[in-house]
């Protein structure tokens, strides 16, 4: 079985956010960039399932920019053993992904695809329910847990849900997004980082794929947050209980 990854080259978790001057979006001049941690969770189980003898090949999917090449490098330094890169102009939003996803599965036949549950920079959370939609796959998100029968060929998917969690069982293929407690992705280590160079990336473009882009949404403006006010210390219980009644309003 082959399992396909989609990673996304996001802005670093620990980097500060910049708005542009003209708010159209945020400002990635010189900025670090890095891959989506839920991207990096969903292909260490990916990479675990392969070391279990469940799949045969790791897939490493990216769209975007040309640098989004160098996430792809990290992939198959972490252990993906190739990797697709699709030139895309952007910014891609989630339905535009899905259609590009569905066209790879459609070319390289995966028995599952894994995707992170959202990417860090737009929270979208949409992705992979939009894709499993347009497949008319079976669907397993916010994935805690994850296994495989080879025999019944289906995969069995713990998922936290508001109440606790939720056990699904899927015919395969199926489309899985990954939460945070599913695993602890592995560092890459240098002799696989210098393997990486020589695995091979295959670009690809929109009319290979034969997608045509077209977004419905539209951003209007991208402001920062507004900066909290400073803490204070109160004296007393029935201090605090007056600004809560009379400034905050809240009782």
């Amino acid at each position: 079985m082959k399992i396909m990854v989609a990673i996304k080259r996001v802005v670093d978790y620990a980097v500060k956010i910049r708005i542009k001057s003209d708010k159209s979006g945020v400002d990635t001049t010189n900025v670090k960039m890095s891959m989506n941690p839920f991207c990096e969770i969903a292909l260490e189980e990916a990479l675990r399932i392969k070391e279990a003898g469940l799949a045969s090949e790791v897939v490493a999917v990216s769209m975007g920019p040309t640098q989004c090449v160098d996430t792809l490098r990290t992939g198959l330094a972490m252990g993906a053993d190739r990797g697709i890169h699709v030139d895309a102009p952007s910014p891609l939003y989630p339905l535009m992904v899905a259609k590009l996803l569905k066209a790879l599965v459609h070319l390289e036949k995966p028995g599952l695809l894994i995707l992170g549950k959202q990417a860090i920079d737009d929270d979208c959370n949409q992705t992979g329910q939009m894709v499993a939609a347009l497949l008319n796959w079976p669907q397993g998100t916010f994935a805690s847990k994850l296994v495989l029968d080879k025999e019944k060929n289906s995969a069995t998917v713990d998922r936290e849900v508001d109440g606790g969690l939720e056990t699904l069982s899927l015919d395969l293929p199926a489309v899985i997004t990954t939460d945070l407690r599913l695993n602890q992705p592995r560092y890459a280590t240098l002799p696989n980082i210098m393997k990486a160079k020589s695995k091979p990336i295959k670009k690809m473009s929109l009319a290979e794929l034969n997608v045509e882009l077209r977004s419905d949404l539209e951003v209007v403006q991208v402001t920062a947050p507004p900066v909290r006010k400073a803490g204070v210390i109160l004296s007393s219980v029935d201090e605090l209980v007056d600004k809560l009644k009379n400034e905050a309003h809240v009782i």
